[in-house]
């Protein structure tokens, strides 16, 4: 009896297993890259380093936008030494500082001529319940409020080198934000009622309608904007997490490598075929649908309002 418990729970793991492997979308577009110019920010680890390999791999010039000044540059060391392709770049890009965002940018506008694919791809999972120095809640502006900005200055340059591409990395947990208005930036919350998880998720339903409503806004420029669910990874974005520190071994046994998580990322910022796609939501480099919520083209412009003016982009 017990042998048998024990071999339908092996069965079912290799299954899950095999699913997970079976069905993960990968990139097989071969394209190079010479001559392009890429922003991607969180490029140091993870998705975001795997991402950026195979793009400096292809030959573009590569900006990694990284918070750590030394992680940032052993990143950069490795893409250099795994490439062979010495136009990989560091820049200091504190996404949890408006200050930091506007001088990344301002930077990169007077040195670089053009800019062909933005991959706003760092963000922060389970962050502490704290204000930054702009008065903005912590994982908020990690997560949304730095890249919308972000996005925002560097758009001149896109539309200039068009055609271009902006990928917003967003998530499945998408599915469980909701957007409140008066309470965007955990107003009504304590340290003891602050949910790490859910603010998380209402992160990365803003990451979506960001997408959603910068895809109006940019018709007829030739400038195309995504977003994307990576798939479920277990990277250091989790360490903020107990529970998922406990859970790690577990996971990783049907989580996807960071290699497979990157891939929809990497078909976005490649693929021929989704040139001229523009405000749609990728999982496994395919189209997939995000909830209904994350459609409403109302409830993405008024997020985009209410943003413009916390950021005070104008």
């Amino acid at each position: 009896m017990l042998w048998s418990f024990v071999l339908l729970n092996v069965i079912l793991v290799t299954c899950i297993w095999l699913f997970n492997k079976l069905t993960c979308g990968i990139c097989k577009s071969s394209r190079h890259l010479v001559g392009k110019v890429i922003v991607i920010s969180g490029g140091n680890a993870g998705i975001g380093y795997e991402t950026a390999k195979d793009l400096a791999a292809r030959g573009a010039r590569v900006i990694l936008g990284c918070r750590d000044e030394g992680r940032g540059t052993a990143a950069r060391d490795r893409i250099v030494a795994a490439t062979g392709n010495q136009d990989v770049h560091y820049r200091h890009l504190d996404l949890a500082s408006l200050k930091s965002v506007r001088e990344f940018a301002d930077n990169f506008n007077k040195t670089e001529k053009r800019l062909d694919v933005l991959i706003n791809n760092a963000g922060a999972f389970a962050s502490e319940f704290k204000k930054t120095e702009d008065g903005l809640l912590l994982e908020m502006q990690s997560n949304h409020f730095g890249p919308f900005l972000l996005t925002n200055l560097l758009l001149p340059l896109l539309k200039s080198s068009a055609p271009s591409r902006i990928i917003n990395v967003s998530s499945i947990a998408h599915q469980g934000g909701s957007i409140d208005f008066e309470n965007l930036n955990a107003e009504k919350e304590t340290e003891k009622t602050y949910g790490k998880i859910n603010i998380y998720c209402n992160t990365k339903l803003c990451n979506i309608l960001t997408a959603v409503e910068l895809d109006r806004r940019l018709k007829g420029t030739g400038v195309t904007v995504n977003s994307l669910h990576p798939g479920i990874i277990v990277t250091d974005i989790t360490k903020n997490d107990t529970l998922f520190r406990m859970i790690m071994p577990l996971l990783k046994m049907f989580c996807k490598s960071t290699w497979e998580g990157a891939q929809t990322t990497i078909h976005l910022a490649v693929a021929p075929e989704v040139a001229s796609i523009s405000g749609q939501y990728f999982r496994d480099c395919r189209e997939g649908k995000p909830n209904l919520v994350a459609q409403d083209p109302e409830l993405a412009k008024k997020l985009w309002e209410v943003s413009e003016k916390l950021v005070k982009l104008k």
